[in-house]
């Protein structure tokens, strides 16, 4: 069940990235990102309060982004929500706890 999410996320990423010369979402630029990682404005500040609760980088940002967007695709949605940022900072925040 797992694989086949993941298949399927997998196989999104490849028709978003079709024009493009990447074929994942870790291999986004900051231009791709603002153009495939659009999030409301709840999902906006919360991200702002975890960048400053956490003391992270405008790279960091991007990096969560990336993720959330990885989720989303895992959901097979088309939209990033505030679930998925939330947790996308929940795995940066065990980043910096565990890993630094």
């Amino acid at each position: 069940m797992i694989r086949q999410r993941v298949i399927k996320a997998r196989e999104r990423q490849h028709r978003r990235f079709a024009n493009e010369k990447i074929f994942s979402n870790a291999a986004m630029t900051p231009r791709m990102i603002r153009a495939y990682c659009e999030i409301d404005s709840q999902s906006e500040k919360m991200l702002e309060n975890a960048m400053r609760r956490l003391g992270l980088s405008a790279r960091a940002y991007d990096r969560i982004l990336k993720v959330s967007r990885t989720i989303a695709d895992l959901e097979d949605t088309d939209t990033i929500d505030s679930n998925h940022v939330s947790e996308a900072v929940g795995y940066r925040s065990l980043d910096r706890t565990y890993w630094t």
